[in-house]
């Protein structure tokens, strides 16, 4: 057996691998080659590690050592200085934002120590493409419980004290999900993973698939054990080619060592699972509209009842599940529903999985107890909003969800609590802003996102959203008048009241939540013609407000063709025959002097 002195674990996670990670690798394969260190260091490729905004990053291991950020010419000086001289490299070292200190190991930094990984638990840690070191670290164990000791009705009855609730955006109680479906007449039934999130600003399920995808296979086999099924479906997006790849060879593996296909682990139960790529459309997130483009057809929704959990996938009882369900399927059978239930809210158990994007310094995957603080998601895990600029709203749920202002910051993350602000918890999206985001222009972002994604099937959906549209693009034209912001709302709860589908229904959430918590912005734009946030391209004068201008030069320095005048100690003038409105003076103006 072998032994070695260190493993680099390398982050090959779609994210690090687009800055570079692989040739990371491929560097530090040569310099310990040239050192004559091959044998003593081993380097192992991981799926996510999480700190997105930190690569491409490697962990030295067994110290937890994190280093950062890190370039081709930075491998021999760290091989050498690290690997021969036992001498930490600083400079490639994690500082938290406004602090001098360094922090080496990865348990010590905030971004990770304030985190709990349930469904995470693997991420970083394994070769996502070998089998064995899912098995090393207790995997398939859940399967095997499941398969050898527990009857169906004994897995969901474990699955149901857990308390774990779909986490794919409804919320519904997996265990009672998978109940219903249980006792659900037919011989043939269907268990189905939703990967196809298409949230802007989502990854979760991509993460996760490609950090750790026999946790959700080992969860699907337990699934299908529990309602009887013997085929199962990974619906994932064709745009995630890594976590296909991954997923591929992970069902290869589980096939070749009896943990999938006929008479898994000689139990007399038969399981097989395919994967299914989806084209791209956002409304095949959707249950119904998944099912009905599997079997071939146009990805639409279709009316419920009859709910999939008695006519779903070509009629056949269903049960649809996410990603991040499955994968904490394995932990609550081997651990017990009671273990799992220790983390939590009373109603909202366990732990939730964000992908925490936007205007913050700690860009990346996390994994917190439900319940913890929205702001200490923001400020301590997240380290807060860059540029010393102000947190003005956390966009969560995506197109279907909303936004949540400061005010609203200390509120816990549960399902109930989140619902009541008028957002949702969503798969996990949660997209930061600051004061530079005009709040007009996100709902129409997002309203322009629904209605592009609209399948068309319904009146309310197909037209409601197109109408709301036009209103909000008009007031970010200046075009706006009196009585159209009740007009959006009159719109918006027509639609959530008629529209067929989720996508239709929670479509005017963002506009409504807007609205709601910033209604000063509309009439700015709509009374005043003005955007407080600087952002609306018609309604900006391009002019320097002396009162807030620091006299600092940095507009001048950056505009593209030098239509900013400048001398030290004297507030800069745009030219505006020369200016060509790109707005790089507006964003690189921490002190919003340029209106």
């Amino acid at each position: 057996m072998e032994r070695f002195r260190a493993n680099i674990l390398v982050c090959a996670g779609t994210g690090c691998v687009a800055s570079g990670s692989l040739k990371i690798k491929q560097a530090l394969e040569d310099e310990l080659k040239k050192q004559n260190l091959q044998n003593e260091i081993k380097i192992i490729l991981t799926g996510c590690n999480g700190f997105c905004a930190q690569g491409p990053l490697i962990v030295v291991y067994p110290e937890g050592i994190f280093y950062q950020a890190l370039k081709v010419e930075n491998i021999p000086f760290l091989v050498e200085e690290h690997f021969l001289k036992g001498r930490l490299v600083k400079s490639l070292m994690y500082t938290p934002p406004a602090e001098k200190e360094v922090i080496p190991a990865m348990r010590d930094i905030p971004f990770f120590n304030l985190q709990v990984l349930r469904a995470l638990r693997n991420r970083g840690l394994i070769d996502a493409e070998q089998i064995d070191e899912y098995i090393a670290r207790d995997g398939y164990l859940g399967a095997a419980k499941a398969l050898l000791e527990m009857t169906p009705g004994e897995i969901i009855q474990e699955v149901k004290e857990s308390g774990l609730r779909g986490r794919g955006g409804a919320g519904f109680p997996t265990g009672l999900k998978w109940e219903f479906c249980a006792k659900a007449r037919g011989d043939v039934k269907y268990i189905l993973c939703n990967g196809d999130e298409g949230d802007p600003g989502a990854f979760m399920d991509r993460s996760i698939l490609e950090a750790d995808p026999h946790a959700v296979l080992e969860g699907m086999v337990i699934g299908a054990k529990a309602i009887g099924a013997h085929q199962g479906y990974l619906y994932v997006r064709a745009e995630y080619p890594l976590a296909i790849k991954r997923l591929e060879i992970a069902i290869a593996q589980a096939k070749e060592y009896g943990l999938l296909g006929k008479n898994i682990l000689n139990s007399g139960f038969d399981f097989d699972v395919e994967i299914y790529q989806g084209a791209g459309a956002f409304v095949c997130g959707e249950e119904t509209a998944l099912m009905t483009s599997i079997e071939g057809k146009r990805g639409m929704p279709r009316p419920r009842p009859p709910f999939p959990a008695h006519k779903g996938l070509w009629q056949k009882p269903s049960v649809l599940n996410n990603v991040e369900t499955f994968a904490n399927i394995p932990q609550i059978i081997l651990q017990g529903g009671k273990w799992y239930a220790t983390l939590g809210t009373e109603k909202s158990k366990g732990t939730k999985v964000f992908a925490l994007t936007g205007a913050i310094n700690n860009i990346g995957l996390i994994e917190v107890p439900m319940g913890i603080p929205l702001r200490q998601i923001i400020y301590d895990i997240g380290g807060g909003i860059p540029n010393k600029r102000k947190f003005k709203a956390v966009q969560m749920g995506g197109p279907s969800g909303g936004c949540i202002p400061e005010s609203h910051l200390d509120i816990p993350v549960d399902y109930e609590s989140i619902t009541e602000t008028g957002a949702i918890m969503g798969s996990g999206g949660m997209v930061v802003m600051d004061e530079t985001t005009c709040m007009v222009g996100i709902a129409k972002f997002f309203l322009e996102f629904t209605q592009d994604e609209s399948c068309g099937k319904c009146v309310p959906c197909r037209i409601g959203t197109k109408v709301m549209l036009d209103k909000l693009e008009d007031i970010c034209a200046g075009k706006g008048e009196e009585g159209d912001i009740e007009l959006l709302q009159e719109l918006a709860e027509d639609i959530k009241n008629t529209a067929l589908c989720g996508l239709g229904q929670t479509a005017p959430n963002p506009v409504l939540t807007t609205i709601k918590y910033f209604r000063d912005e509309y009439e700015a734009h709509i009374k005043e013609k003005r955007c407080p946030a600087h952002s609306c391209l018609a309604l900006l004068k391009f002019e320097v407000n002396s009162e807030l201008c620091k006299m600092c030069g940095v507009c001048a320095k950056v505009c593209p063709v030098e239509a900013i005048k400048w001398e030290k100690k004297q507030t800069a003038v745009i030219d505006k025959e020369k200016c060509i409105k790109c707005k790089t003076c507006i964003t690189s103006c921490k002190f919003m002097a340029i209106e």
